[in-house]
């Protein structure tokens, strides 16, 4: 088995093109990871996720140790024969959903206690528990158990959530089973405190991870607030290990937080909004409930080459979604998975040929002209 790795190939201003090496295969960067929450990517068989060029899926701890469970997994043989995926696989730390889903939650130095939003069992999550877990779901590249500081937050809220953080990541360094082509990431936090994100960057490097991620961003904030924030810590980080940025996003988004130096991303977006009908194009996105589509025969994007856009039009698009027939969200989330992967096979393009501010300029400018937001008609 290799060894994890990072490697930088070319740069445009601040925006990186680069390649992650891990013991189950190579990542091209700036990349997308399709998010497989309970070990499987919405409406998608994992063989259709790699068709559109996924190259790793993030799954998630907090579901998968309440079913079904992370020893049931390990005796399984880890997530990666579980559910047909032989890629890397990344796994969050459980800390944010912690956060938002559970109720009569308990924090303290330790640790968290909580009530599973299945059942209301009781469970506690430790950085060391955490990092067990993820072990034990066999994730190629393991996330360091944070507190996901809310917004918005005071200043000295913000300074308490990202230093209990990171004691947080100390521990969770320190339990993770270091292994060839295995890596853990720490997450730097701070809320929108310049100041703050530059202590928990240069905290995170003192300890020493194969990769940081930009946590605590995309929670709500204003665009122009969580750009400013990621142009502040972008210097702290270092800058031979892969960059990865949270639950970020729509796809405008990816493009801004590229041009800052972000390597790796992972949302629900493309997958959600495919099972509500939105579908991301090459000019905008598309409410398929909407009536102009009810006898379109165009393709819901020309310039896309998967097999929705190959095979069907936007009339029976409109009529899956509006009869609720369950082919309309496997055929967006394709159409839009693979929409996600072809715009960072053109991002990684544009770095390497510098030319990435005139890419962005025209992606904004075309973005603009047919977006038809969430409305119906």
């Amino acid at each position: 088995m290799s060894g994890f790795g990072f490697t930088l190939l070319a740069q445009d201003g601040r925006a990186r093109r680069g390649r992650v090496t891990t013991g189950r295969g190579t990542i091209e960067t700036p990349a997308f990871m399709p998010v497989g929450t309970a070990a499987t990517v919405k409406a998608m068989l994992p063989e259709s996720v790699a068709a559109t060029g996924a190259e790793i899926l993030l799954c998630n701890t907090y579901h998968l140790m309440l079913r079904p469970g992370a020893e049931r997994v390990a005796k399984l043989g880890g997530l990666h024969p579980l559910m047909n995926w032989p890629r890397p696989i990344l796994t969050d730390s459980g800390g944010f959903q912690v956060f938002s889903l559970s109720k009569l939650r308990k924090l303290d130095e330790n640790g968290v206690t909580f009530q599973s939003h299945l059942d209301g069992s009781s469970h506690a999550l430790s950085p060391e528990r955490s990092i067990e877990i993820q072990h034990l779901l066999d994730a190629d590249i393991t996330m360091a158990f944070d507190e996901c500081t809310p917004w918005p937050a005071t200043h000295e809220e913000a300074a308490k959530s990202m230093r209990l953080s990171m004691r947080w990541a100390q521990r969770s360094r320190e339990a993770f089973v270091e292994r060839p082509g295995y890596a853990i990431f720490g997450i730097v936090q701070g809320s929108t405190f310049a100041d703050l994100r530059e202590e928990s960057a240069r905290a995170l490097a003192a300890i020493g991870f194969h990769g940081y991620a930009i946590g605590g961003l995309a929670v709500g904030e204003p665009k122009a607030e969580r750009e400013t924030t990621l142009a502040a810590v972008e210097p702290h980080l270092p800058p031979d290990r892969p960059r990865y940025m949270m639950g970020v996003g729509k796809p405008q988004d990816i493009v801004a937080a590229v041009s800052l130096g972000v390597d790796m991303f992972d949302c629900v977006m493309p997958t959600r909004s495919g099972r509500t009908g939105q579908a991301f194009t090459c000019t905008g996105t598309l409410n398929m409930r909407n009536a102009r589509h009810a006898e379109d025969p165009a393709p819901v994007d020309p310039e896309c080459g998967c097999p929705c856009c190959r095979n069907y039009s936007r009339a029976y698009l409109h009529h899956l979604i509006r009869s609720e027939e369950i082919l309309g969200p496997m055929l967006l989330t394709w159409h839009n998975l693979a929409y996600y992967q072809d715009l960072m096979r053109g991002l990684r393009a544009a770095i390497v040929e510098e030319r990435l501010a005139a890419f962005r300029a025209e992606f904004e400018r075309r973005q603009g002209l047919a977006a038809e937001g969430d409305a119906d008609a």
